[in-house]
């Protein structure tokens, strides 16, 4: 080999790596971030990583020379190329994974002539091979001073956006964001499967340049798209405190799409036989009880500042991963409200796409009702969970807790008590076509009003509602075969575990 030649291969590589950049590395630091290959080093473990386009430069090479783009410009903006990820967990087979990493260090990550054909090539490989795509999207849009590209008009014939997404149901799509995150780039990141962004990520369809262009005002950039509003919107997925958190659950996520684990630990069960009040008008905290039902720290909730009547996430059983669906009767007392049902017809998606069985545990007086209900666009949104349910073919298992009433609680099992491949209910499960107070008052209102009020309609209003609770309890409703089974809390675990293995 030409000397010469491998000298310069030797340096044309040394400057796209992080030593060969020590002033950006360091700026990096002080603001905080890791840098574009600390995040790959992180996600592959420090395993082998074969990367393409990484020799590219911005397209500029007729306004700055040769030098000036490869030390300035490496890689135009972004590293990709397929590597393992979770592989000392399922082997370096099922652990392949395209990967496409935004290195704002490089012209602020911004997606140029090359940025998008290197994004465009690892997206036709994901969608050849099958790879799930782990994308960190920060970055600040579209970028103008490509000048090179002479046959470009408005710069709109690029397939990154369409090849993102006609990967929908076909491969897991992550999407990981710290920082800022404008325009072309916040796209990528909102059309994701599963989005995950930093207490730091600014997230808008626009950056200040193009709002200010446009005649709608100046903002600063953190004024625009914080975390903090897009965890309340539901934008954000899972909100990390940093780029190190940020990857973990990125890799923990796509563990439960790679497959089961031999490995699990868990909880002593016997604490769930009192794991609800006695009272059964009394709240409970659903989070407690699940966290002590799955494998030890396998749980992951989605979303927790939007939809909040209604738990979504992933964990696992006995290694198994599965998507959760769960009742909260810390808001609205688990009545689904319009936010809520949405939330929920997007986890009943998410499950299809990921090819994953759901485990719904029900505990709701059903859907939210009345004008302001109704104002939040409820017969649409809510009739969405009965179609997401319906188009569901992975595999449903129903825990009912305490309340199944109405249709909301139909739509918390796919569309019906008959979906699931198992609904079992424990012993303080309750039953109806609507929330037992409510029931009382409707279907006996002219006894009720023919008792003087006081303690003696109150007296009277007490026994009825009794008598409903009698006939809508859990054995009571098993023997009508309203559902499949009543099991003791303690057992859950397994019933799940062996339902899953259906």
């Amino acid at each position: 080999m030409d000397q010469n030649s491998f000298d310069d291969f030797v340096k044309r590589r040394k400057i796209t790596l992080d030593g060969g950049r020590p002033a950006a590395v360091k700026k990096r630091h002080d603001k905080g971030g890791r840098t574009a290959r600390e995040n790959l080093h992180d996600l592959v473990a420090g395993a082998d990583f074969d990367e393409y386009g990484q020799y590219a430069v911005a397209a500029q090479r007729s306004r700055r020379d040769p030098e000036d783009l490869q030390e300035n410009t490496a890689g135009d903006g972004v590293i990709t190329g397929t590597g393992p990820v979770n592989q000392g967990l399922f082997g370096a087979t099922t652990a392949q994974t395209a990967l496409i990493i935004n290195d704002y260090a490089v012209l602020a990550g911004t997606q140029g002539y090359f940025h998008h054909r290197k994004i465009d090539r690892m997206l036709g490989l994901a969608a050849k091979r099958q790879l799930p795509v782990i994308m960190y999207t920060e970055g600040g849009g579209g970028r103008p001073g490509d000048t090179d590209v002479l046959v470009s008009g408005g710069g709109l014939n690029v397939p990154t956006f369409h090849r993102w997404c006609a990967l929908t149901g076909k491969v897991p799509r992550i999407a990981v964001n710290h920082g800022f995150c404008f325009a072309g780039n916040a796209a990528l990141f909102g059309a994701a499967d599963l989005r995950i962004a930093t207490t730091s990520s600014f997230i808008g369809m626009a950056g200040p340049a193009m709002i200010e262009g446009g005649g709608l005002g100046s903002y600063h950039p953190t004024d625009i798209g914080p975390a903090s509003v897009h965890t309340r919107n539901g934008v954000i997925d899972i909100l990390a405190e940093d780029e190190e958190e940020a990857t973990y659950f990125a890799k923990k996520a796509l563990a439960c799409w790679q497959g089961s684990l031999t490995d699990f630990q868990s909880h002593d069960q016997s604490a769930l036989r009192h794991a609800l009040p006695g009272n059964r008008r009394m709240a409970y905290n659903p989070l407690k009880l699940l966290e002590t039902l799955f494998d030890l720290e396998s749980f992951i909730v989605f979303r927790p500042d939007f939809g909040r009547s209604i738990i979504t996430g992933l964990a696992r059983i006995e290694g198994t991963p599965f998507a959760v669906l769960c009742s909260d009767c810390r808001h609205l007392g688990g009545a689904i409200d319009a936010e809520a049902a949405g939330k929920a017809a997007d986890l009943y998606r998410f499950a299809e796409r990921w090819k994953l069985p759901v485990v719904s545990f029900v505990d709701t007086p059903g859907f939210m009702v009345g004008p302001d209900s109704e104002s939040e666009g409820a017969p649409k949104l809510m009739s969405e969970m009965f179609t997401a349910g319906a188009t569901l073919d992975q595999p449903i298992v129903a825990i009912f807790l305490r309340r199944g009433y109405g249709l909301g609680a139909m739509a918390m099992t796919g569309g019906s008590f008959e979906i699931p491949i198992l609904a079992a209910s424990w012993p303080s499960g309750e039953f109806g076509p609507m929330g037992l107070e409510g029931a009382v008052r409707l279907g006996f209102k002219q006894e009720l009003s023919g008792v003087p009020e006081g303690p003696d309609r109150d007296a009277y209003f007490d026994a009825l509602l009794a008598q409903m609770y009698e006939r809508g309890r859990a054995t009571e409703a098993a023997s009508f075969l309203e559902f499949d089974s009543v099991i003791d809390p303690v057992d859950t675990r397994p019933v799940i575990a062996r339902a899953l293995r259906i």
